[in-house]
This record gives structure tokens, sequence and C-alpha cells, in this order.
């Protein structure tokens, strides 16, 4: 009966059409949202395009709106399909922010707590959502390129709709002006996933909630036939609603799940694929979804064919150019952060050419900073046809953070991280940051620091750090350890620093910076027979100049980059409570590189060298070699072989590769070999390029959880027999 009732809309509408200057029928295609099934639109638009089915008009919602506003965009199925195939969907869903993107600041706050709450009025508050959605704005934008700079969804290639919910009346949206990328992710703003997304002053969220199948909407725009894809669930019974993604979905769809059998009869060809067994993040099955999509089109295939034309639907042209000149950037009036901070954040100025690579990056440091709640943009056409760039952003209502982290590692034990930050507390721009470590041996971190963007930077550092160990050397080139016929001490390490810094920051990824530094440091020993255990009780005051270069995509497991870092530091006084201390300064740097090949197997090479200038050097501030996963200070280095603080010398060198081969998502295999000489003056004589006095080698498994890597090292030193195994958990600090 539909059949025929459609062969008879049909000739009804060819004669209405014939007569009215012999137009042809518009066809409407309505698609509806469900996450990754949605998928299966993909491949529905696949069997229409075979029929030669010209699609005069689009609605869609959700993940109907992303795909069909592409569609309607002039992308066909098949571009499409490459897209979502070549998309990271964990980047997706929890909105990814490359490390590149993100400076020395930021990158610390991101490798060091495990979980991040906002506090307000004393009260621990959670987040709106797991993800802003910026990575699906991005991809969005950079995709739509060629339509930037149109404001009515009308003049699309083909006219276009999407449908999404105001949260604070429960209304429903239509959006078919204003920025398409912008619209297209309110439609698909999932509740507690993706952040609400506010238009036109409207705090607007998925419009699923409200209407999942906008078929009356598209009708209105003028549709004679109505083609529907339907990727919604049914109700389900208890057995299925077997965790909080399904039953939030079936809250969601209530009202749209009642409303379908009306929807489906107002529907001339509609098309149910079978998403059974899949659900709203089934992204990693999206090449099965697009196949159900088909095979559900090629059910109707006989009256698909009673409104194509039998020709391959040819695409619309699409422009790939991935630059964009520009020419001004506006930014909206901000209560507590500058222009000129804002500029600086994004890494480009007006009046330069860039790409959407460039774009993204600065987009994600914006948001790594976590000021904003809400960051979007648009473009419009200057009169020399350049763009400008319309910044959007939504300061951070929150200031204030509490932040917590746990780590144990050999050296430093167990400890629980406690973080305070709060934001703008003296000026515009500042942050202020204080870690505490409660456990076997306590620390903290203090961090005041002003951003300026572009220009210098400054702030205040204070650190103490403690841990009491056995260990190989006594700071002392061996004297009380012979004298005394000993092998190791015990000793109480204490180190207090505080530091006065400038720094700038550009491109992201280069550090330049100089400080003021003093440090008061305390060695005891209870091991050495004498009345005084103390070995060292110094005040020290110093400069340092510091450069650094990070483009390593993750500290921990890293699949490319290149890190490089390197200081000078001059000590001009000192308290001097060995009475031996005369000026002299340290020169230290590190090199690391690393690439991956076949997807998941990496190498990293590195190379790192330290020396002092002086007649009369500290040993106290000889580097120290030794142990794996604790968090290095001062001149503590690891070294794979040989125990935590085993190795001293005022001078040394080190090279190591790392071989990781990760053999499931997360988890990691690894092999690394490490070489090194380590002595006094080791640079004014050739010794320093015979062979490795040092050399070690560490077998191991690294899990990555949220609280940070896990890591289990065994390792051995052909020089001296001995075998270390050790266990670290979280990030370190």
């Amino acid at each position: 009966m539909k059949k025929l009732a459609l062969l008879f809309l049909l000739i009804f509408s060819i004669s209405v059409a014939f007569s009215q200057e012999q137009k042809k029928p518009k066809i409407g295609l309505v698609l509806s949202g469900g996450g990754a099934k949605g998928l299966a639109h993909i491949g529905v638009l696949k069997v229409l395009e075979e029929q030669g089915i010209e699609i005069s008009y689009i609605g869609g919602t959700s993940m109907g709106a992303i795909i069909g506003g592409l569609y309607a965009t002039g992308y066909n199925a098949s571009q499409i399909d490459s897209i979502f195939k070549t998309t990271d969907y964990d980047a997706l869903i929890q909105d990814y922010i490359p490390r590149s993107t993100k400076n020395f600041y930021e990158k610390r706050n991101d490798e060091l707590y495990a979980l991040s709450l906002p506090f307000r009025k004393m009260r621990i508050g959670i987040p709106r959502a797991l993800s802003k959605g910026l990575y699906n704005f991005n991809m969005i934008s950079k995709l739509t390129h060629d339509v930037r700079h149109i404001r009515d969804f009308n003049k699309l290639p083909i006219p276009f709709l999407c449908i999404a919910t105001d949260i604070e009346t429960g209304e429903q949206v239509l959006l078919n002006k204003g920025s398409l990328p912008q619209a297209i992710i309110a439609s698909a703003a999932f509740p507690s996933l993706y952040m609400p997304v506010e238009i036109d002053g409207k705090f607007l969220i998925d419009g699923g909630v409200v209407n999942n199948y906008p078929i009356q909407e598209v009708k209105n725009l003028g549709a004679d036939i109505i083609i529907g894809v339907d990727v919604q669930d049914g109700f389900k019974d208890r057995k299925a609603l077997n965790d909080a993604t399904r039953i939030l979905v079936q809250i969601t769809n209530m009202q749209m799940i009642q409303k379908m059998p009306e929807n489906i009869k107002k529907t001339d060809i509609y098309i149910k694929p079978n998403i059974d067994g899949f659900n709203v993040v089934s992204f990693d099955q999206g090449d099965e979804i697009i196949k159900r999509g088909e095979e559900a089109a090629r059910k109707v295939i006989d009256q698909l064919q009673l409104v194509g034309n039998g020709k391959i639907q040819k695409p619309y042209p699409v422009n790939s150019k991935d630059s964009i000149a520009i020419t001004g950037i506006n930014t909206p009036q901000l209560e507590n952060y500058t222009r000129s901070y804002v500029i600086g954040k994004l890494g480009f100025k007006a009046g330069n050419k860039i790409s959407y690579a460039d774009l993204d990056r600065g987009i994600n440091t914006l948001s790594a900073t976590q000021n904003f709640s809400s960051i979007g943009y648009s473009f419009t056409k200057s009169a020399n046809g350049d763009d400008i760039l319309n910044l959007n952003l939504v300061e951070n209502r929150v200031k204030t953070y509490l932040k917590f982290g746990l780590h144990y590692d050999g050296l430093y034990k167990s400890a629980v991280l406690l973080n305070l930050t709060q934001k703008k507390l003296l000026s515009k721009n500042d942050v202020i940051s204080v870690d505490v470590g409660l456990g076997d041996n306590f620390r903290y971190y203090l961090d005041y620091y002003v951003d300026n963007g572009f220009r210098w930077s400054y702030g205040v550092k204070s650190r103490l750090n403690t841990f009491n160990k056995n260990v190989l050397t006594d700071f002392n080139n061996g004297e009380f350890l012979d004298l005394f016929g000993l092998s190791s001490i015990n000793i109480d390490y204490t180190d207090f620093s505080n530091q006065i810094y400038f720094q700038t920051i550009f491109r992201q990824k280069f550090l330049l910076g100089v400080a003021a530094e003093y440090k008061h440091l305390k060695i005891e020993t209870k091991t050495l027979p004498s009345s005084n255990p103390k070995i060292e009780d110094s005040d020290y005051i110093s400069g340092l100049a510091y450069l650094k270069f990070d483009s390593m995509d993750k500290k921990y497991f890293p699949k490319k980059g290149f890190l490089f870092c390197g200081e000078f530091q001059p000590f001009f006084y000192s308290s001097d409570y060995t009475k031996e201390f005369e000026t002299f300064s340290i020169l230290k740097g590190e090199m690391a590189f690393t690439q991956t090949f076949f997807n998941n197997l990496t190498f990293t090479f590195q190379s790192e060298a330290g020396f002092t200038v002086g007649e009369q050097t500290v040993p106290f501030y000889d580097f120290i070699l030794g142990g794996y996963g604790y968090n290095m200070i001062n001149n503590f280095r690891h070294f794979y072989g040989y125990d935590f603080v085993s190795i001293s010398g005022n001078s040394y060198i080190k090279g190591a590769l790392t071989v990781d081969y990760e053999i499931f998502r997360k988890n990691h295999l690894n092999f690394t070999a490490n070489f090194a000489n380590v002595g006094d003056k080791l640079f004014d004589s050739d010794e320093w390029i015979e062979q490795p006095k040092y050399s070690g080698y560490a077998f191991g498994y690294g899990l990555e959880t949220i609280i940070g890597p896990v890591e289990l090292k065994h390792s051995w030193s052909p020089e001296t027999g001995d075998h270390h195994t050790w266990f670290s958990l979280g990030f370190w600090f």
C-alpha cells in the first residue's frame, strides 16, 4: 500500500510540478540523532547517491546534524565516510587538547593531577560536562571552510536546518542561521558529555531531547517527498539498560520515542537501520554501522528508484584549502583577562596568513588555560576579501580548584598530593598554585605566576623537598665512606628553594627565562660516628638562566617530539657551613628525540650532560645518578642499573635509548639501555669520550591510567652485577 501511495504522490507531484514551470518534486532528507549509531546515515547516503536521488533540503538532529550539515556543505557520502574513518574518537569524546598547544605551566598541571574539581563558596563542585566540544568544533570549522561566510543556511549548496534544545526552558530551537559549525555543535551537545553552547543568549544542548526527527521542519522548507532515516532506539527493558549511558539515552529519548509512530506516518520513505548491539559511543564499530545503513536503504530500493534518476549523484566541489588570511581579530571585552593575554595564547596576530592547524593550536591553548567555560569563533569577510576572526569567549566563573594526585616511588615513597589553585588573586592574568604532598616525606610547592601572553611574564616559586634514604654516596667524593669503612649511609635530605623569575613563551614551545634563587640545603646522617649529624646546613644565593623547547606529544610514553633543556646557574653567595665555598657555576643540558614506527613501536634517544665551572665547587651540588620513577630536583638524575643516589661527580655525560612497544592500548613493554661517564672535571680531558664507565639496562611494563603511569622496572648493571626492581605509581611530584 505504501509503495502505491508513494507512486501516486510522485505522479501527483510531477503533474503539479509540470504545471508549475515543469519543476521537479523537492526531496527532503531527515536524519535523526543517535550518537555513533548515526554513522548509519553515511551508508544510506551512499545508496541514495547510487540511485541518483537529488536532495533539495536536509534537516538533522545531533549526529544527524553533523552528517547532514557536511552533506549540505557539499561533501558526498564517500568523503564523509573518509572523514569519520580518520577521526580520533577518543579525542572527540574527551575533547583532547594536544600537549604541544600548552605552555610549560599548563603542561605541568596536566601531568601532575589525577582529579580536578571546581571549588566555590567553600563547596566542592563537579564540572558541567566532560568536554567543551572544542575538538568537534575545530574539526567542523575546518571542514566547512568553503561556506564560513554564509549566515543563512538556506544559501548552502543544499538548504539545511538542525534542532537544539534550550536547556533553561525545555523548548525546541530551530537553527537555520548564524555560524554553521556552532549550530551543528549545539545540536549535538549530548547532556553531561558536552558543554551547552550559547547562541543568541540561549543555552543549548542536544536537540534530541525535544525533536530527534525534524520532519515537519523539513516539510516547511518546501519538501514534497520526505526520506527519513531513523537510528533511534525504541524503549528497552531493564535487562538492556545495563549501563549509565543506555539509561541516560532512554531518558533523553522518551518523548521522541513516543512521537515516532506519528512521524513514521508522515515519512514517504522510512529507513530504519538495524542498530541493535550498538550504543551512542560505539565509534570503534563504525564500519559495521555504516554497512547496516546501506543494508537498510537497499531494503527499500524499489521505493528509492521511484524518486531517483538512476544516475550516480555527483558531489558539489569542496575546496580543501587550508589557509586563512587573518586581517583582523575581534575579542570580547573580558573582565579578568586582557586582549594581549588572549592574542598571546592564540599565538598569531592580525595581518598573518595561518593554517587551520595554527588556528586549532591557538584555540586549544586558550582552552588549556581553563579560564574560559565556552570558546567559539566565526569568520566574516573584510573589505579586501580576507577574513576577520571573531572570538566568542565566556569567562569561567570558577576561579578556585581543588586538585588531587597520588604517587609512590622508591625514593620519596608514598604520598597524596593536595592542590589549591586560585586564579585572579591579585591581578588580571594571574594564578597561584599550592601543592602539598602528604606521606612518608613531606613536600610542598608554591607557584604564583602572572601570564602576560607575548609579553614577559613573571612569578614567584617556593619549594620544599625532603626524603630519607640509605645511599651509596656521601656528597664528599667518598671520603666519609672510606674513612669509616662504610658502603652506604642513611641521610635526611632537605631542600628549601625560593625563586623570583621572569620568562617569555613564544610559539607555545619555547621558554626563555631568568631567575634569582635563594636555597637552603640541609643534609644530616646518624650513620657516621659523630656528635654532629649535619653534613651540610647552608644558604645559597644564585642566578639562573634557562632555555627550553618541548614538542613531545606526551611526557610519559611519548610517541613523537623533541625536547631540549639548557640551564646556566652561577652561585654568588653561601653561608658556607663547611667553610669551603668559592663562587662557581653549573651548566647542564638535556636533549631527547622520540619517533614512532608501525604505529606502536617507539624509539626515544636521550642525551644529557653537565659540568661545573670554578676552582672550588660544592660537592652537595654534584650530579647524582641512580634509580627511576621519582621527580628529579637539583642535579638528581635517573639512571638504570644503579640504586637511587648512587653515583656522584661534578660533571657527567649520559646517553640512553628506549624502545617501547604498545602491546595494546595504553599498555607498554619497554627496554632501555643507558651509559654514562661521571667524575670530577670530566671535560678537562678526553675522559668523557672514553668507553662508558657506567652502564645499565632495564626491562619494564607500563600502564597509562587516570592517576598517571603505573610502571614496573627491573634493571641491572654489568659492572656491579646488581639487580634492582622498582615500582612507581602515579604522576611524578
